[in-house]
């Protein structure tokens, strides 16, 4: 944690209620986000027990388990699911918009540029917390390799032909969220701790009443600590928390004095229905069943409800701050990954493998250390509160401009390269021949650290973004009297080292995938608990 996010929280405990960690906002917000609010079985982590998502907030769709052991039921709510997420998800994938792209020339071996398709927009999906981020993961690993009666007539359990199509999307959105700086699958709770500090640890903040309680805390409240403890903790008469947690796990009080109890009675409801025979018994008892499932619908909703407004809620808070500057810039990457993805789907590729080659997992740590450090230096250009932190750290400077010296570099054809002298009252980590960069119309320029000339003076030599002449461009080096700020870290993010195809995967590292493919994994055992 850094040093201006301590003293936030430590102003957050002494004020009473959060204060701000950002000044704008980091996070591409859709206008039309699909809210998903899941909630699943204690002891079971991939059992749905229902959920409420939709993109109206005041109409979100109900969906229940009234039986979360039961597979057919599952597997009616996963379709259910897949009705409602997969329209949504489809409707961005016709609007497109030209794009350039570069791509290696197979024939030459060249990079080239070629026109490709982009979607114009891309579907987001928010959910309460970081743990519904897992979820939404678990879920696409457990649906998109299931088979349908299509595909294979004699399985013992088929999916409904939309079910595998779901765990495909579910499964890109829940790995493009370990990606730093993604916005396609948002935490509210994530969203909300990034652009605000409060007076609690990292991990209460992922309870999304507390979190709330201390940014917008109700009038009532003395102070945001107050307001998150009953958050946390007040009951009703009936020992039933208040504020419900965020999920997907529930309440332990409610599984067993409210749950546990309502899906007995629709066990016994559905076996007597079962044992019936038709007459009136049976339309009695089919009456008994519908009402324990209703029964159902009402405690799942309950559960549900709270966390869906408090979501928001939060997304009201955070429309009221103003976009960064490179928010846009990121969520251009976003609706990449999103076409990229169609485009895979459309051309029949088969779902994504249950563990990636060696290429293909290096890779992917290779981009999300990329985009991490790409993430906080944009962040701090865009955030004057960010960019505090970074000057605390010795990371970058700010200042005032005492006086600029033309030089030139020596050789046939002199350049220009500028003195820089600037007062600061930082203390960056500088040493001899150190690159510093500041932006420069949204280009960063770099500088060479020449020497301390006092304790608050530091002298700078431009090395580069002034222009191909003899003199400078206007505007290029900065003049006396100037505000500038330079930072020790580089603005754009270097390629690592190119790695071979997957098809050249070397024997260290498992060889090509196309070796073991050769040799299908023999399927998981059948068991007692997979058969009801």
């Amino acid at each position: 944690m850094s040093l201006i996010a301590t003293l936030a929280q430590l102003e957050a405990v002494r004020a009473g209620r959060a204060r701000p960690a950002a000044t704008v906002r980091h996070r591409h917000l859709s206008d039309r986000p699909l809210v998903f609010v899941p909630l699943t079985t204690a002891g079971e982590a991939g059992a749905p027990l229902g959920a409420l998502v939709g993109t109206d907030r005041d109409a979100p769709r109900l969906l229940v388990v009234p039986q979360p052991r039961d597979r057919d039921l599952r597997f009616a709510f996963l379709a259910e699911l897949a009705d409602i997420v997969l329209p949504y998800v489809e409707s961005y994938t016709e609007a497109v918009e030209a794009a350039e792209r570069t791509e290696t020339d197979p024939e030459t071996g060249k990079r080239v540029k070629v026109e490709v398709d982009l979607c114009a927009d891309a579907a987001q999906v928010i959910v309460p917390s970081r743990a519904g981020v897992d979820f939404v993961r678990l879920l696409g690993r457990s649906m998109r390799f299931r088979r349908t009666a299509e595909q294979d007539p004699e399985t013992p359990h088929p999916a409904p032909p939309r079910v595998p199509l779901l765990g495909r999307w579910l499964t890109h959105y829940g790995e493009r969220a370990r990606v730093p700086g993604s916005s396609l699958l948002l935490a509210m709770t994530d969203l909300l701790g990034r652009h605000w500090a409060t007076g609690q640890s990292t991990l209460e903040d992922q309870h999304l009443g507390a979190l709330l309680a201390w940014i917008d805390p109700p009038e009532d409240a003395p102070s945001g600590a107050e307001a998150a403890l009953r958050a946390e903790l007040a009951r009703d008469a009936d020992g039933q928390l208040l504020c419900p947690p965020a999920g997907p796990a529930t309440d332990p009080a409610f599984d067993n004095r409210l749950l546990a109890p309502a899906i007995e009675r629709y066990d016994r409801a559905r076996t007597a229905l079962a044992a019936a025979e038709d007459g009136p018994a049976a339309d009695q008892r089919l009456g008994a069943l519908t009402a324990a499932e209703r029964e159902i619908r009402a405690l799942v909703a309950s559960r549900t409800r709270p966390t869906w407004d408090a979501v928001w809620r939060g997304l009201d808070l955070l429309r009221e701050l103003p976009a960064g500057a490179h928010v846009e810039e990121r969520w251009t990457r976003d609706r990449w990954s999103f076409t990229g993805h169609r485009d895979r789907i459309l051309a029949g590729e088969p779902p994504q493998p249950r563990r990636d080659d060696a290429v293909t997992a290096a890779n992917k740590l290779a981009t999300r250390e990329r985009e991490q450090a790409r993430l906080d230096a944009q962040e701090a250009l865009d955030d004057p509160l960010v960019m505090a932190g970074r000057r605390l750290a010795g990371e970058a400077f700010a200042g005032e401009v005492m006086d600029v010296v033309m030089t030139y570099s020596e050789g046939k054809r002199p350049a220009p390269r500028p003195l820089v002298t600037v007062r600061t009252e930082d203390r960056p980590r500088l040493g001899e021949r150190v690159k510093v960069y500041r932006s420069l119309g949204g280009r960063p320029q770099s500088a060479e650290f020449v020497e301390q000339a006092a304790e608050d003076l530091v002298v700078l030599r431009i090395v580069d973004k002034m222009g191909r002449g003899k003199e400078p461009e206007a505007g290029s080096v900065p003049e006396k009297g100037d505000r500038v700020c330079f930072t020790l870290f580089e603005h754009e993010q270097r390629g690592g080292a190119k790695l071979p195809d997957p098809e050249r995967t070397p024997w260290t590292h498992g060889g090509p995938p196309g070796e073991r493919a050769a040799v299908p994994e023999a399927p998981d055992p059948l068991t007692e608990e997979d058969v009801l």
